[in-house]
């Protein structure tokens, strides 16, 4: 059985060379923060959190918990971006994946390729009478830099772009109030597509909590304090 775990972590170690030669590395800070007076998140043992939102699938319908909302955002290498999200106080449930393409289905090799159109992509499920989607807004604007078209650092391609996607008009209205917030606190233009969600594929199982399986959590590239 370990023989086998151990293959099934080579092959995957391999799969990823092609993607991400240089491995995630942090960029430089975004400028100056933007005032708030709670942080956007704090540590949540992640035992708590479950895997699973919405029943996420490859490419089914989703359907939050009773009392639940879904939210999905796009910045760059999803290791980083699920481990974020999986410390904010109220989220219930996080997966990877990818969404935003034409490709029904897609592996990670094939997303690599720059041709399906998906962006790698985190499907959370919250709790909004703990944690109210602007708020989620924010934690997405701290983690990465939204201000550089389809990349991320040493990452480049359409399947690191910065998107959010949403589910209600509400999501979309508190999406570009925080943008417009943000906005005036960076030097240059933020390029975040903002767009409904389509269908989302679940990742292979290795991305999944890939952070907190490895003890890797170096991949967060952005870092907009304060917001």
């Amino acid at each position: 059985m370990r023989s086998t775990r151990t293959h099934a972590l080579v092959l995957a170690a391999a799969s990823l060379v092609a993607c991400r030669s240089g491995g995630p590395t942090p960029t430089q800070d975004a400028s100056a923060p933007v005032a708030d007076p709670e942080p956007a998140h704090s540590a949540q043992p992640a035992a708590r959190v479950g895997t699973d939102p919405g029943g996420a699938g490859k490419g089914t319908p989703l359907t939050p918990r009773p009392g639940h909302e879904l939210a999905a955002f796009a910045a760059g290498c999803f290791w980083g971006v699920e481990d974020a999200f999986r410390k904010v106080p109220g989220v219930v449930a996080t997966a990877v994946g990818y969404t935003g393409g034409h490709t029904d289905d897609p592996t990670y090799e094939q997303v690599c390729t720059h041709t399906t159109g998906h962006a790698e992509t985190v499907l959370v499920e919250f709790d909004p009478a703990r944690v109210p989607y602007d708020k989620l807004v924010r934690v997405f604007y701290r983690i990465h830099e939204p201000t550089t078209p389809n990349r991320q650092g040493p990452d480049v391609g359409d399947q690191y772009r910065s998107a959010i996607f949403t589910f209600s008009p509400a999501q979309v209205a508190a999406a570009r109030a925080v943008i417009a917030e943000v906005q005036p606190h960076l030097s240059a233009r933020i390029v975040t597509e903002v767009t409904p969600m389509g269908r989302f594929f679940v990742a292979e199982g290795y991305h999944q909590q890939y952070a907190e399986r490895t003890g890797d959590h170096s991949c967060p590239i952005g870092r907009l304090e304060g917001i």
